[in-house]
């Protein structure tokens, strides 16, 4: 079920969406600006937002430009102005679609799974497991925000469990993975590269962490 994040001040709008969105068979995150919007994000995931430009406390546009730095999901633009204008500046921060109110229900529904449909295409390539993003075509690491960097080695292994939390592989696999069929080392580089990663979430309060399975080998957990 793809979970949508729906911004407006407007509660006739954001219960109108609610009633359709969930009818359509969407689960539904609501927020009344760009600041609470911001903040279930830090709690939960989301696959689309649905954003309203006049706001309160954090707009449109500036949650727009927020969303797009730190986030990688469809963002659709909702306002009440067609103007010409306030759409190409909506696209230029980073929205990829815009519906001027009053909408038509369809439309809004058509426009949703096309931009769905279309970022499966880039989400083969990326992991998001709460607040970490990573990148697999660019090598980008978010967490929280923050940009991190981590030699190719790390961000391959982290990647692989982070794409199956929960899942155990061996350590056969996970050296396959990241260093291939021809690996002349021993598991003791794959223990050395785990608790490099490790390390550097440590301070960081993470919310997943990866798990030793004795006699098997690692898994990536996420913390309830």
């Amino acid at each position: 079920m793809n979970k949508i994040l729906v911004v407006d001040d407007d509660p006739h709008i954001r219960e109108l969406l609610n009633v359709i969105l969930q009818e359509e068979g969407f689960a539904v995150y609501s927020a009344v600006d760009g600041k609470e919007a911001l903040s279930i994000l830090e709690k939960h995931q989301v696959e689309l937002s649905i954003l309203d430009v006049q706001m309160p406390h954090v707009d449109g546009w500036e949650l727009c430009t927020v969303l797009r730095k730190y986030y990688d999901f469809p963002l659709l633009m909702l306002t009440v102005n067609g103007e010409i204008h306030h759409k190409v500046k909506g696209l230029q921060l980073g929205a990829d679609d815009y519906l001027v109110k009053p909408f038509d229900r369809n439309e809004l529904v058509a426009r949703i799974r096309a931009l769905l449909r279309r970022y499966q295409i880039v989400l083969s390539q990326t992991v998001r497991l709460n607040e970490l993003y990573m990148n697999q075509k660019t090598f980008e690491v978010n967490f929280r925000r923050e940009r991190l960097t981590l030699p190719l080695k790390e961000f391959t292994l982290l990647f692989k469990l982070a794409s199956y939390p929960g899942i155990t592989f061996s350590r056969d696999q996970l050296i396959e993975t990241v260093w291939g069929y021809d690996f002349a080392g021993n598991e003791r580089t794959l223990d050395v590269h785990v608790n490099r990663l490790r390390e550097r979430f440590v301070d960081k309060n993470p919310t997943f962490q990866i798990t030793t399975i004795r006699g098997l080998g690692y898994r990536l957990e996420v913390n309830s």
